[in-house]
């Protein structure tokens, strides 16, 4: 009888602050319902007292292992699903303390980046297939107009940054974290570079080794299966995008001075990367960083835009165009959901159950942090620090001007 009875006070308290379409069906056949007014639109089925505990505490990452492991049934459709558990944890849940922007002090080392890495992008190519773009970028989309389908933004990205770094036929390019390589295979055929990707995911370099010789740019593309810290030589052009989340606080000073040191004399960089909102680098609140950290990027950290160009500028580089592109990672996080619902059937042929479910939650509560600013991306373009700066344009025209 407790837990019965701390469950009715509950409810009375988060009723007593919203009315939120939701229902609570127990094991037992007692149904809550949070409004009057409104139809549920989300049902949290609770097969056995053993979960009480999780819906009590009903932080992000509660809500989030209750589902993924199975303790929980939700109905609904996920973006609903998304916003009623983002409301009960705001209602139930002081956004300070452990369920706040706390810091994760991450240790950091090759074995265990690789492990991560591998943990993430090597669930199955069919899998990303299944809800990606037809040229498979797994990064934040460009809507330049806002009307675009989610591949015509995804090459618009793309040529977004090698527009924004100046690209010119025959320099060099490396890509760190090349994902299956439609970055370089789009610099190689429109641009004229030659370029060099690496990743450290044994299936993004098998298949983007395979779309490179298929469009028969093998002797303009090289695909590597490398850290980029072992990448020798230097680089006319370098863009890392979606890959510094991984890297670690501890270590980013050394990661953009492992770029400078990469990068020609009067080369130009651009990191492309997800960032805190928190000006203290704490990660996302009412205990989502947590979630992500247990169940999708084990190792990740999420550094305040503030403190990446601080570390970037201890690293000998120099910001000299910033824009945040945090609508336009909503909206791709809301098509990726959008697909991965569409073409559930299928993909739960290709994952477990487990897997499912965590990728389910994960890309439509993306969507929602991105769009309530509870995390943010930035594009930012560098150059060695001290570097001539007579060849730089003296404004940001070039980057609109028609291709």
């Amino acid at each position: 009888m407790f837990w019965e009875k701390k469950l009715g006070s509950w409810v009375d308290s988060v009723r007593a602050h919203s009315a939120l379409p939701l229902r609570l069906e127990l094991w037992d056949g007692q149904r809550f319902d949070f409004s009057q007014k409104s139809t549920p639109e989300v049902t949290i089925k609770v097969p056995d007292r053993s979960a009480l505990p999780y819906l009590l505490t009903p932080s992000l990452s509660n809500l989030g292992k209750a589902y993924v492991e199975g303790k929980i049934e939700v109905e609904g459709r996920v973006r609903e699903v998304i916003s009623v558990g983002s409301a009960l944890a705001q209602r139930s849940l002081r956004p300070e303390g452990r369920f706040g922007r706390i810091v994760r002090n991450v240790t950091h080392t090759r074995k265990r980046d690789e492990e991560a890495i591998r943990y993430h992008y090597d669930v199955s190519n069919a899998f990303y297939q299944a809800w990606l773009d037809e040229n498979m970028v797994y990064s934040c989309a460009y809507f330049e107009n806002g009307d675009e389908d989610l591949g015509t933004a995804q090459l618009k990205k793309i040529d977004h940054i090698l527009t924004k770094i100046r690209l010119q036929p025959g320099q060099t390019l490396l890509d760190i974290g090349c994902g299956w390589g439609a970055l370089v295979l789009r610099a190689a055929q429109k641009y004229g570079a030659r370029c060099v990707g690496v990743t450290l995911s044994e299936n993004q370099y098998a298949l983007a080794r395979e779309r490179v010789e298929k469009a028969g740019l093998a002797d303009r593309v090289d695909i590597r299966l490398q850290d980029y810290r072992d990448v020798r030589g230097r680089f006319d052009r370098i863009t890392s995008v979606g890959m510094f989340e991984h890297v670690g606080a501890r270590h980013l000073v050394e990661y953009f001075a492992r770029m400078r040191a990469l990068l020609a004399d009067d080369g130009v960089a651009m990191n492309h990367g997800i960032t805190s909102t928190d000006a203290n680098d704490g990660q996302t609140p009412y205990g989502g960083g947590d979630f992500i950290g247990q169940y999708v990027f084990p190792h990740g950290e999420l550094e305040h835009i503030g403190t990446v160009l601080k570390a970037m500028q201890e690293g000998g580089l120099e910001a000299w165009d910033v824009e945040s592109l945090r609508r336009h990672y909503a909206r791709t996080c809301a098509a990726w959901a959008d697909n991965f619902e569409a073409r559930a059937d299928h993909i739960k042929t290709l994952v477990d159950p487990k897997r499912f479910r965590i990728w389910r939650v994960y890309l439509a509560g993306c969507a929602y942090a991105f769009a309530n600013d509870w995390v943010s991306i930035y594009q930012v373009v560098c150059r060695r620090a001290g570097a001539d700066a007579a060849t730089l344009p003296w404004s940001r025209r070039y980057i609109y001007a028609p291709n």
